[in-house]
């Protein structure tokens, strides 16, 4: 049976991530393999915990071995448990060659992230949400991308805030363009990289690709990451660019989950002060990522951690932040 913290938080989520939780598992080179739990959307719940932000992850694990691993990542990172389900159905992995293609091959026909069911969540939780995030392969499988989708139309409707980060995996190919569109065009964040663009929109050229989302939802914050070179946000016709402080401890480190710590940052600049101009949004976002460094930069250990934010070694990189507006 899974294990409980000895308290939950008398209130609930106010942030709730949704998409895939995964296990990696990684062949290194002498044949031996290693697993990690992975998922892009749950590493920016576990971040927004880190950060000291009321959170949770919405979805479903399996009750085997490998889902009382991620239940116990998710205990350790304070995250509300409500909102986990867990099911006797198989868990969905990842196979990853650490020498070959790094997306590595997905097994998953008929995993227990496919059962989840949000009817199944906390009652009132949509009361006390104020953000939710969606993004990853939850939009891609069936049936539960059609679940989630629709989820976050009705929290919109809800006058919930939304936040998307597509990333992009070899499954999402034109399939995926209505969804894509759909989501963007709900999101109240966007957040990608070039590469993602490239790969979404299919194109070489990633600012078409920024293009077709600013067409999509001009309104929208859209934060393009760009790993050690920093970040630029985007909203409506302005522009702000922001590299990483050069700081001796992260000076060329880099970590697994940039993306999702500068989400992260951004996503808790944004509700802890929404009025802030836009130029601190962006501190927070590129100071997460930052911080995201001095954690676990692979899959060395069972479970890699870099969504270990501490929340007053963000502040205080957000302060030596640089924002230069444009490019």
């Amino acid at each position: 049976m899974p294990y409980t913290p000895t308290m939950l938080h008398p209130d609930l989520a106010r942030f709730v991530s949704f998409g895939e939780v995964r296990i990696d598992l990684v062949r290194a080179g002498d044949g031996s393999w290693r697993s990690a739990c992975a998922g892009s959307p749950w590493q920016v719940a576990m971040a927004m915990s880190s950060l000291g932000e009321l959170s949770a992850y919405g979805g479903a694990i399996s009750s085997d071995l490998f889902g009382q691993e991620v239940w116990a990542a998710c205990t350790d990172a304070h995250l509300d448990l409500r909102y986990l389900q867990q099911l006797p159905r198989p868990p969905l992995l990842n196979f990853i060659d650490a020498d070959e293609a790094p997306e590595g091959f997905f097994v998953g026909a008929d995993s227990a992230d496919l059962h989840f069911r949000p009817e199944g969540l906390p009652a009132g939780w949509v009361k006390a949400l104020r953000w939710a995030h969606f993004g990853g392969l939850g939009l891609v499988r069936q049936p539960q991308a059609q679940r989630l989708e629709a989820l976050a139309a009705g929290l919109k409707a809800e006058g919930k805030k939304i936040s998307y980060a597509p990333g992009f995996r070899t499954l999402m190919d034109s399939r995926y363009d209505d969804c894509l569109e759909r989501m963007c065009r709900l999101a109240d964040v966007i957040k990608v990289s070039p590469a993602e663009l490239c790969g979404l929109f299919r194109t070489a050229d990633y600012h078409s690709g920024l293009a077709q989302i600013g067409a999509w939802n001009s309104g929208a914050y859209v934060l393009l990451t760009r790993g050690a070179q920093g970040a630029t946000l985007y909203s409506g016709t302005g522009e702000w660019h922001a590299a990483p402080p050069q700081l001796e401890d992260i000076a060329g480190k880099t970590a697994l989950g940039l993306g999702d710590a500068a989400a992260a940052g951004l996503l808790l600049s944004l509700m802890r002060e929404p009025a802030a101009a836009a130029e601190q949004h962006l501190r927070w976002a590129v100071a997460a990522a930052s911080a995201a460094c001095t954690a676990c930069s692979d899959y060395a250990l069972p479970r890699a951690q870099p969504w270990t934010l501490p929340p007053a070694l963000v502040a205080t990189l957000a302060a030596s932040v640089r924002v230069l507006p444009g490019e």
